[in-house]
């Protein structure tokens, strides 16, 4: 707590700074050019500290967020005509006014180039793969791009026509759209390597994962990472109690790769493989070994059919499996010999159900449905002769999972080389070798770099070996989310948020503490990374003034103090970085045409110079009054909405 509330103070004192500066290239440009300054405030409202000095009386407000330098007949109160005060604002030329608002946020702009100077000669930062892999990690299977056949690892070129920069525009894109986003990309098969060039258009929806509606998506929900189980830094690591992953075999630096016959790229999608009850099965079809993920069901999901029911009753008795319920019983949805070949589908009561679990859009190729003569060999890599054999091991989910165990994995690259180091280290061919052994009688555990961990059976969270301590802080910690659920006034995010929480106490789990992404090193140049935010700013600007980008999505104060705070928590390289995009934009919005702010005063001072024609302080006032009034209400929404966002990540239910 002590050091995250010194951290906040930092922010404060980083983004004090910026302003700082950005009223000092005021001070000295009205200095330079003759005006008088009366007033330099860092904050505003009553001074909490002051002093005097040649002239000028120095401030610091109780409200930091903000500052201004009072020059000499800015005040339109004053009943002096502000043009005939030789030293003041409006008695220079209006050249030299426009050279004073341009000055601060030029200062700004400045700065922020020698923080990005700066990022690049010290080496850059250390970030995620995830910040910036093209790669895919999940896609909502109920979206757009997924009935198109877009799969995790598939790769994301461009957005819009603008080149993908960063995990990010997988939401800024579609928030700053008008309703519909072109992307651009490549379907990537990685038996062969081959890459197909895509182009589609798809309609934005609301984010599956966020209660807010106004969050939308295409579909795509996160870029790929490496799931890499490693030591904390210097610290150990040591697997939970009860972990499924005891006596799997896995060790420091594995990175998972592999789980029941699919490639594993983020970890959101290695918790779709351990929740969406398909078992991982071998078969032989017309004497080729295939390996498939077929649908897990309870027997009361099906019509009970006579013959049916006799042969499940059969195979229980001969499973010794009498102490489960007859209908509770998991079973795959195929009539089957006694010998474990397919016949034919079963029945199903429900039809949706039969549609879930048979949809149109395949997740993966070994998703088909079996064919009639297939023989089941193996399940979850356990082999089988018999129904009664398959129907034993069906009634506990165990996972098959291929780890790569390499020195490569842990050393630090370019980002730029990211994304292709990604495949020059996944051998598809070794992996297949392994993959394909599993279940049958000569099994391969071990080929290169890659290595089949034993069978593990995941576990709900309740389900582990917790100590009474942990076991009653888990205990609370749920009521604590059950009692924020029951706070909620809106009857539709409190339903959501009960489903989000039961969902989560029900997720099978491996067991893995703290699983890590591999680390890149990210240095573009200056000019690359003024660009970037240059152009994020610009984008931004536009969907706001279109009306495409929410007012709501944007930070202010508050916001911005809590992204620096978390930055400076992550690395000083981190929180530099943010001072200097937060510089700015600063600089930036700054010179937007809008009274009250610098540019608005270049405006005026502009008008004036090509018309040769005084603006009267009656009508400077009229113009400036009612943008100040707005500039204040938008500054409260702002606040109000950064303080909406905080609560919620405080409390997420």
């Amino acid at each position: 707590m002590i050091v995250s509330l010194l951290y906040v103070i930092l922010a404060i004192f980083g983004l004090s700074i910026l302003i700082f500066i950005h009223e000092l290239g005021h001070y000295f440009m009205a200095r330079h050019v003759g005006m008088r300054v009366e007033t330099f405030a860092i904050g505003f409202g009553k001074p909490i500290y002051s002093w005097e000095r040649d002239g000028v009386k120095w401030q610091i407000g109780w409200l930091l967020f903000g500052g201004y330098v009072k020059i000499t007949g800015q005040d339109t109160d004053d009943k002096r005509d502000p043009y005939e005060i030789p030293d003041g604002f409006f008695g220079k030329p209006p050249i030299d006014r426009i050279k004073v608002a341009v000055a601060g946020p030029f200062v700004n702009i400045v700065f922020a180039f020698l923080v990005f100077i700066m990022l690049w000669a010290i080496g850059g930062r250390e970030k995620n793969f995830a910040d910036f892999t093209h790669k895919i990690g999940w896609i909502d299977p109920n979206s757009e791009l997924y009935v198109e056949g877009i799969r995790p690892g598939d790769e994301i070129s461009a957005y819009n026509e603008q080149p993908f920069q960063g995990s990010k525009d997988h939401m800024y894109a579609p928030m700053t759209s008008s309703g519909s986003v072109d992307i651009k990309g490549n379907r990537v098969d990685y038996s062969t390597g081959k890459k197909e060039p895509f182009e589609l258009s798809v309609k934005t929806y609301p984010h599956p994962n966020v209660v807010d509606k106004g969050v939308v998506t295409t579909g795509i929900i996160n870029s790929a990472n490496y799931i890499i189980y490693n030591r904390l830094g210097n610290q150990e690591n040591p697997l939970p109690e009860g972990s499924p992953m005891k006596q799997s075999g896995i060790q420091y630096g594995d990175r998972v790769l592999w789980v029941d016959g699919d490639l594993v790229f983020s970890s959101q999608q290695l918790n779709h493989l351990l929740n969406d009850h398909r078992v991982f099965i071998t078969i032989s079809r017309n004497g080729e070994i295939l390996q498939m993920r077929v649908p897990r069901i309870e027997v009361q999901e099906f019509k009970m059919e006579p013959q049916f029911k006799e042969e499940i009753t059969d195979w229980q008795y001969e499973a010794g499996l009498n102490n489960i319920k007859l209908q509770k019983l998991y079973v795959i949805p195929y009539n089957l010999t006694n010998d474990a070949i397919v016949e034919s589908t079963l029945k199903f009561i429900d039809k949706d159900n039969e549609a879930s679990e048979f949809p149109k859009h395949l997740y993966s190729a070994n998703e088909q449905p079996l064919q009639p003569g297939d023989k089941i060999l193996a399940v979850d890599g356990s082999p089988v002769k018999t129904s009664y054999e398959l129907l034993n091991l069906l009634q506990q989910h165990r996972v098959n999972i291929i780890v790569e165990r390499s020195n490569a994995i842990s050393e630090k690259h370019s980002w730029k080389v990211s994304d292709s180091d990604f495949d020059q280290l996944l051998d598809a061919h070794s992996i297949n070798q392994i993959a394909q052994s599993i279940g049958t009688a000569t099994p391969v555990t071990h080929v290169g770099n890659y290595y089949l961990l034993n069978a593990i059976v995941p576990k709900m969270i309740t389900e582990f070996e917790l100590s009474p301590d942990k076991q009653a802080w888990l205990t609370t910690e749920l009521q604590e989310k059950q009692n924020e659920i029951e706070r909620i006034e809106d009857s539709e995010k409190r339903t959501h948020a009960l489903a989000a929480l039961q969902n989560q106490q029900k997720q099978l789990l491996l067991g893995l503490p703290a699983v890590q992404d591999r680390k890149v090193n990210y240095n573009p140049s200056p000019l690359a990374q003024f660009d970037n935010v240059f152009s994020e700013i610009w984008r931004t600007l536009t969907a706001l003034i279109t009306g495409s980008l929410n007012p709501k999505w944007m930070s202010g104060p508050i916001g911005i103090i809590q992204v620096v705070h978390d930055t400076s928590m992550l690395s000083i390289k981190e929180a530099l970085f943010w001072l200097g995009a937060i510089s700015l934009n600063l600089g930036i919005l700054n010179l937007l045409p809008i009274p009250v702010l610098d540019g608005g005063t270049i405006l005026l001072s502009f008008v004036e110079m090509v018309s040769r024609k005084r603006i009267p302080p009656k009508t400077l006032e009229k113009v400036i009054l009612p943008f100040a009034f707005l500039l204040i209400a938008f500054f409260v929404f702002l606040t109000y909405q950064d303080v909406t966002r905080l609560f919620s990540k405080l409390f997420p239910f």
